[in-house]
């Protein structure tokens, strides 16, 4: 059987089954009980194992057959879901996805994944892998982490009297039945106080998904002396060391603050949030009446609509000359219709957000945990749809974004409760419309930018000079963060550090004809505002005239259009500036520009279009105003790259060649 017509679609549809995946097991990890979910991670690992085994993938579909036992055991109740076990998943999922990528680049998908099999296997026989162990024994060091609730308590006990004692327990290296000592141990200090915590959960001690160390929190009324004899008693304890909890080491928060934690942590965990989360989850698997389209096939419908435009603009021309009734109707209808036409074809291009924005939960849950810091992640408005184009490119910047909102701009959990901050960071990635644009936002509740180390940094890398630095604003400021090899990072990590991004990331943007903005509030966090064309195909221009050369410039950049008399062009710093609105704002002469021949014209005004890229504007001086037109954007090709302040070129309807401006360029 040829298999080979079909490898398109498998790996299509298994990219799907990943993403589905990972989704849900992102979506356990905060509902543990929900059953639903693991029925649903079930349904997709198994169509997975199934599609790979009739395409000859055998290391595919047994490293999923194994998830698929694992996941059987969590159903029936045989394995608890733990931090560990989802750890195991995911690293399953890392390989799955490994293999796929292979696989669309034309390898056979192999991979070697026998460790990952083997932790599997353990945990589908309820053993510890070797790995979980090792990192029970390095978690199960201290209990310094208390949550608002615990340090409550604690306060309260000692002020009645109690003892809060921390209990570092270690079992003998020979300890056959290690939860039947835990429960011994349980057992002891129930009888003289109360355990408040402990280290690793207990349902990981209950298991044995531990080394051979624990460590316990505790309320009594007993000396530290007696609560060590007491459970040294116990037979196969190694070595006890009692610490005692100080009071003046817990940071308590308001009770204002307090009652705000406890409505947030109830609202996270209310019944009705996740049963609605399940349900929503679900739903969004369900689909209607579609069908797969290549894409290659929508870029060559639209580079045939493309060619469309430019012979309607054509009509348009003709019928203007030839002032026939009959052809100027039928030019009209043919300009509604492609106008439609052109509409679904973008449509049928656009995308939701959410392809990209998925991948992200997963990748701050394993950032935040190599940092040691507590982050959520807030997703709004992923169902934004962009064009395909822009959704290719736009991921890399909105992942160096993201990094670095973890690494720069989240506290660890100590920091932020000394600030009166809730230990858990939160990131917000936002996407909504706005006129012909979308805009994706990444904001955190961190630390913000500090002004003075930006302009200390700026001044140590000779970007500019300390007299500069006294006169910016703090938008001029933290726009130095996107110059070319800028870090304010004090070590290099494999995260950030190296003055390798921001520049990078706007380069990128910029180069999808977008902008990115910073805003920050120095110890309430930083905002990076993103803004992004529809699509890059085809957009709306005004045509203007200089000389007898025509040019186009794109809607999105002008605020308008104005004729100005030459006595009001003023001279500042030669440099020719206009007053607008009461702004100054520099005169650009676009035939010096661009060099453009002819003579000067002697006439007493001058056309003018006023340009914006973010809070600074320029006037472009022109010869006339030829009107608005949708245009075609066609590159120039791998020998003109690097011509200043263009961006392409259009056909337009009489056959002419008409280059398009690069605002950006020209404010700069």
């Amino acid at each position: 059987m040829e298999l080979t017509q079909y490898l398109d679609i498998f790996i299509e549809e298994s990219k799907e089954h990943l993403q589905s995946i990972n989704q849900q097991v992102l979506l356990l990890e905060k509902t543990p009980g929900e059953l639903s979910i693991v029925n649903e991670i079930f349904r997709s690992a198994h169509t997975l194992k199934g599609m790979s085994a009739t395409m000859g993938y055998e290391d595919l579909a047994n490293l999923t057959h194994c998830m698929e036992n694992v996941l059987d055991a969590i159903r029936n109740n045989k394995l608890d879901v733990s931090s560990s076990v989802l750890d195991v998943l995911f690293a399953s999922l890392d390989h799955l996805e490994a293999m796929v990528v292979e696989i669309s680049e034309g390898g056979s998908g192999k991979r070697d994944v026998a460790e990952t099999v083997k932790e599997l296997e353990a945990l589908e026989k309820g053993e510890v892998p070797q790995s979980m162990q090792a990192e029970a024994n390095n978690e199960a060091g201290s209990l310094q982490d208390y949550d608002q609730y615990e340090k409550q308590i604690i306060i309260q006990s000692k002020e009645q009297g109690f003892h809060a004692y921390e209990l570092s327990i270690s079992l003998r290296e020979d300890c056959i039945l290690k939860a039947a000592r835990v429960y011994m141990v349980f057992e002891v200090i129930e009888q003289i106080g109360e355990i408040i915590k402990t280290l690793p959960a207990v349902d990981m001690l209950e298991t044995e998904q531990f080394g051979t160390h624990f460590t316990l929190s505790i309320l009594t009324k007993e000396s530290a002396v007696d609560v060590k004899e007491r459970i040294l008693k116990v037979s196969e304890i190694d070595a006890v060391e009692v610490i005692d909890i100080k009071a003046d080491q817990l940071n308590i928060s308001s009770n204002s603050e307090r009652e705000e934690n406890d409505k947030l942590e109830q609202q996270e965990v209310s019944p009705q949030d996740k049963k609605s989360g399940v349900q929503q989850t679900s739903n969004a698997g369900s689909s209607g009446k579609t069908i797969r389209v290549n894409i290659e096939r929508l870029d060559q419908l639209m580079n045939l609509f493309e060619e469309l435009v430019i012979d309607r603009g054509r009509l348009e021309e003709i019928s203007k000359s030839l002032k026939s009734m009959e052809l100027n109707e039928t030019v009209e209808r043919m300009s509604r219709v492609s106008g439609d036409l052109q509409n679904i074809i973008l449509t049928m291009r656009m995308v939701p957000v959410e392809q990209v924005f998925n991948r992200f939960p997963r990748m701050i849950r394993g950032l935040a945990k190599d940092l040691g810091k507590k982050v959520n992640l807030e997703i709004v408005g992923a169902e934004t749809e962009l064009d395909r184009t822009v959704i290719d490119e736009i991921g890399d910047p909105l992942v160096h974004l993201l990094r670095n909102s973890i690494d720069h701009g989240i506290e660890n959990p100590v920091v932020r409760s000394s600030k009166g901050k809730n230990e858990t960071g939160t990131i917000y990635l936002r996407a909504f419309h706005s006129g012909n644009h979308v805009f994706i936002e990444i904001q955190d509740d961190g630390a913000g930018i500090n002004k003075q180390k930006v302009l200390s940094k700026a001044i140590e890398n000779g970007i500019l000079t300390k007299e500069m630095s006294e006169n910016l604003t703090d938008k001029e400021c933290f726009e130095l963060l996107f110059a070319s090899g800028f870090s304010t990072a004090d070590v290099v990590s494999d995260i950030s550090g190296r003055g390798v991004g921001l520049d990078v990331v706007k380069n990128k943007i910029e180069s999808l004809g977008g902008s990115i903005t910073v805003d920050s509030t120095e110890g309430s966090g930083t905002i990076f505002s993103i803004q992004l064309p529809l699509t890059l195909s085809i957009m709306s221009v005004m045509l203007v005239e200089i000389s007898r050369e025509k040019y186009a410039i794109p809607l999105s950049s002008i605020i308008e259009t104005a004729i100005i008399r030459k006595e009001e062009i003023l001279s500042a710093h030669n440099q020719k500036v206009i007053d607008f609105r009461g702004k100054v704002v520099p005169l650009v002469n676009m035939k010096d520009i661009f060099e453009v021949p002819g003579s000067t014209e002697s006439g007493q005004h001058v056309p003018v279009v006023v340009v914006r890229k973010g809070d600074k504007m320029a006037a472009l001086a022109v010869d006339s105003f030829i009107g608005q037109q949708e245009i075609v954007l066609k590159s120039l090709g791998q020998y003109l790259t690097s011509v200043f302040a263009i961006s392409g070129a259009t056909i337009l309807g009489d056959g002419q060649v008409a280059l398009i401006l690069d605002c950006n360029a020209l404010i700069k």
